[in-house]
């Protein structure tokens, strides 16, 4: 069967894929259809967080799958229920909604922010706030709050009263957040934007704008959140206080599954009805997540991205030293970005050729999302494939 045929004539056109068909995976591996093994340090966008065929998920759903798998959320199941409490008792926020990516969580804790003003008698109050750099999705509430215009420009028009402030000036957050503002939207670590962090003073202005007007403050932890930076949330990390959050990616380990988290005042201004999900919270995707959780507490996963991840940042600054092409390394944990003086796309090629996965985003950034299972050894390889990748990508360049 010609894969790459029968998906060009049937398949609808959104993605420019790389020329390679992948059949099976291992660990931090990949393999492709002959044969030819690939390190993946970008875990499908964050996604595989316990790596590619984890013997301990593949149990755990093939004796779900066996058992029962959905049922809808017209009915009570066992699971639902311990992935929630394994979530609050992560997040300090005490309700949990579920759903099926990380976009639908973002349009979610949209939807909660405007219901929590519509119960409180100011329906009125429709403002947000989002930040340069920001992406949160592709649905239309979401894609609202997205700040590249590319992403935006063909389905105009979105949600109106958005004000985008500089994620580099605290006193702009300050003046745009009012008593019309719903609620301030954030990533602690911008991803797609380019693995930019929030600085502490920036986490400083927003909490004073939280204070003096009592705007929500909505956390997209879709990537940045769970186990990655190497603590449980990336909001934790600068010391914030949010309404809502929203994520997904790592959580299914690869199974469809998103959440929105919610105080539990947000949370008392919901009623039955007011957002659903057919698929949401279903028992496969659920015990894919008690798996993962299990892994990230108990399982001692939390801890090794933080052994692992400094590793991972201490070799990546030894490389900004010796290539010049590297402007600036950002991130923490098992989420980083090189952030070089030239377009990333020909550093994705190469490494591409050399049985390495990694990701461009924001023109100029090579993105790292390693699957956190990755071993201290596999980071040595890591880095010594990107040193050779920087070469070789300069060299590109150059001919």
């Amino acid at each position: 069967m010609d894969v790459k045929a029968l998906e060009s004539q049937h398949v609808l056109q959104t993605y420019r894929r790389a020329p390679v068909v992948f059949t099976r995976g291992e660990g931090v591996y990949l393999f492709d259809e002959d044969g030819r093994r690939y390190l993946d340090l970008i875990s499908g966008v964050g996604v595989a967080s316990l790596g590619h065929a984890n013997p301990l998920l593949a149990e755990a759903l093939a004796e779900q799958a066996r058992t029962l798998v959905h049922t809808s959320n017209l009915y009570f199941h066992t699971l639902q229920g311990q992935v929630a409490s394994r979530l609050a008792s992560l997040s300090g926020l005490s309700r949990t909604f579920f759903c099926n990516s990380g976009t639908e969580a973002m349009e979610g804790c949209l939807k909660f922010a405007r219901r929590f003003w519509h119960t409180s008698g100011h329906s009125g109050r429709t403002g947000l706030v989002a930040l340069e750099h920001a992406f949160h999705g592709r649905t239309i509430g979401s894609l609202s709050v997205t700040w590249d215009d590319h992403y935006r420009a063909p389905f105009a028009p979105l949600l109106q009263d958005v004000v985008w402030v500089s994620p580099g000036d605290p006193a702009a957050l300050l003046s745009a957040v009012s008593d019309r503002t719903t609620a301030i939207v954030i990533e602690a670590i911008q991803g797609e934007g380019g693995v930019r962090p929030l600085s502490p003073a920036f986490a400083a202005a927003v909490r004073d704008a939280q204070q003096r007007t009592g705007a929500l403050l909505i956390a997209d932890e879709v990537q940045c959140g769970l186990g990655r930076t190497g603590q449980a949330f990336g909001y934790q990390r600068l010391g914030l206080d949010p309404d809502l959050v929203a994520v997904g990616k790592a959580l299914g380990s690869g199974m469809p599954v998103g959440a929105v988290l919610l105080s539990e005042r947000v949370a008392a201004a919901v009623s039955a009805g007011d957002h659903g999900s057919t698929y949401g919270g279903n028992l496969l995707a659920c015990r894919a997540a008690l798996v993962f959780l299990d892994a990230l507490t108990s399982g001692g996963l939390q801890a090794h991205v933080q052994e692992v991840g400094a590793q991972f940042a201490a070799g990546l600054c030894e490389l900004a030293g010796k290539h010049a092409v590297i402007r600036e390394v950002r991130g923490a944990g098992l989420m980083w970005g090189l952030d070089l003086c030239v377009d990333a796309a020909p550093f994705v090629q190469a490494a591409l050729r050399r049985g390495v996965l990694i990701n461009r985003t924001a023109d100029t950034v090579i993105r790292l999302l390693p699957p956190f299972v990755i071993s201290s050894a596999e980071v040595e390889q890591a880095l010594a494939q990107l040193d050779a990748i920087l070469s070789e990508g300069v060299q590109e360049r150059a001919a």
